[in-house]
């Protein structure tokens, strides 16, 4: 086998892994308020999420790795190197937090490692502004949108529970199997945007160094990487689920309905819009606006201010560590 080759499909191979870390980091995110609510145990609950996240490819196309692949770093700039180099420093920034408990960004881990990586090459110029505009926007925006999504799903769970007066153990029963829905919905889209940040790293990996002639995510790209993720929610991340699911706030099944609908909501619409954003993110900002509806101070700030200072890092220490790794691999690495 020709050594480039090797070489590229190794590093494939370690962006899938990186795929697997981010089911694994982010299973806190589909399963932390059914699980806090007590709707499934924790082990039948990571399989329903990871079904999901296998599946996602059945609905939603490949608009955000189009974004990740082409759309924020110029391909003229890649190389095997500066991907592994990208990946690995993701893959180090995720098991950071998951070790600390942190529900960082996967997503903005990897596109900061890219970046790093990138520019430790051949420097600045190579950041394309308006892929990063609308993935900077979407920061705050897809947050708030979860934020006062599940504010007002809450609101209405509550009136409609007012007005028809029933019996807190019918409201209960119900609840329940609506959240069932609900996380189902979420894992759609955890899978369906998260895993084509991957199927996009590949793919610019295969048109740069020339296996594909057009930029085109192939069909095995997209079923490895929707097969990575969802066997990284199997695998669970406990620790965040602890952060997620209870530390923010203490939360009921209709609850944890509303804040996992409020988020698939809003994690759907960036991904049609083919922006990368976070589903660490959306969902915190759900679980607290769900929280908020009963008072403020059901909310523990102090934990998402902790989660947020992450948030703000999570970009630029990804792409150090990356760019750190390429300056290391370009020792012993072609550049």
């Amino acid at each position: 086998m020709d050594l480039s080759l090797a070489f590229a499909i190794f590093v494939i191979a370690l962006a899938l892994v990186f795929d697997f870390t981010n089911g694994m980091h982010d299973a806190a995110n589909s399963i932390s308020t059914i699980v806090s609510t007590r709707v499934l145990s924790p082990r039948l609950a990571v399989v329903w999420a990871a079904f999901f996240n296998l599946i996602a490819f059945l609905i939603f196309g490949t608009t955000v790795a189009s974004t990740i692949g082409k759309g924020m770093i110029s391909l003229n700039t890649v190389t095997p190197t500066v991907i592994l180099a990208g990946v690995a420093g993701a893959i180090c920034w995720n098991l950071i937090t998951w070790y600390f408990g942190l529900p960082s960004s996967s997503s903005h881990a990897l596109i900061g490692g890219y970046a790093g990586a990138a520019i430790a090459r051949s420097g600045f110029s190579v950041i394309i502004a308006s892929g990063w505009t609308k993935t900077v926007i979407f920061i705050a925006l897809a947050p708030t949108i979860g934020l006062l999504l599940g504010y007002l799903l809450k609101i209405a769970a509550s009136w409609f529970i007012y007005k028809s007066r029933q019996a807190p153990a019918t409201v209960d029963k119900w609840s329940r199997t609506l959240q069932l829905f609900s996380a189902a919905a979420y894992s759609l889209a955890h899978g369906g945007n998260d895993a084509q940040k991957t199927m996009g790293i590949i793919t610019s990996l295969l048109y740069a160094g020339g296996l594909i002639s057009v930029f085109k995510v192939p069909l095995w790209v997209v079923l490895s990487a929707h097969s990575a993720i969802a066997l990284g929610t199997l695998s669970g991340g406990w620790r965040i689920v602890k952060t997620m699911g209870q530390k923010i706030t203490k939360l009921r099944p209709v609850d944890g309905f509303c804040a996992e609908t409020a988020s698939a909501i809003s994690i759907y619409m960036a991904t049609f819009l083919g922006v990368p954003v976070s589903t660490t993110h959306v969902i915190t900002g759900a679980i607290s606006g769900v929280g908020s509806v009963n008072r403020l101070s059901a909310v523990r700030w102090n934990i998402t201010l902790r989660i947020v200072w992450a948030w703000i890092i999570t970009i630029p220490a990804a792409a150090i560590i990356a760019g750190s790794l390429y300056a290391l691999a370009k020792l012993v690495l072609p550049a």
